[in-house]
């Protein structure tokens, strides 16, 4: 999996996605062992930034499902053990999702 969440991250540093952390949730109780957070600096960046990860994905063979591709503020890939945060900066802020699971 190390190697596949590199290549999503790398997929989006390609595409200038901003502030890319990357958080290992095993064993903490999440549906899914890994998440990937990312923001966009308007609409049309954060499309970019998601299909650009849902590429790596499908090309590694994985399925995914997307939702929230309409919104403004917060974009989510849903590929099992990976889930994908594609953020606007108000959402990013919004959500803090890394001060939740750092608990």
């Amino acid at each position: 999996m190390e190697k596949l969440l590199e290549s999503i991250v790398t997929a989006l540093e390609s595409k200038n996605g901003e502030d890319i952390v990357t958080l290992d949730l095993k064993g903490k109780g999440s549906l899914a062992d890994a998440f990937i957070l990312v923001t966009g600096n308007s609409e049309t960046h954060m499309h970019t930034l998601t299909e650009a990860a849902e590429e790596v994905l499908l090309r590694e063979g994985r399925k995914c499902k997307i939702e929230g591709a309409s919104s403004l503020n917060w974009r989510l890939i849903d590929a099992g053990d990976i889930v994908i945060h594609v953020f606007s900066h108000k959402g990013r802020d919004f959500y803090r999702l890394e001060r939740l699971w750092e608990e």
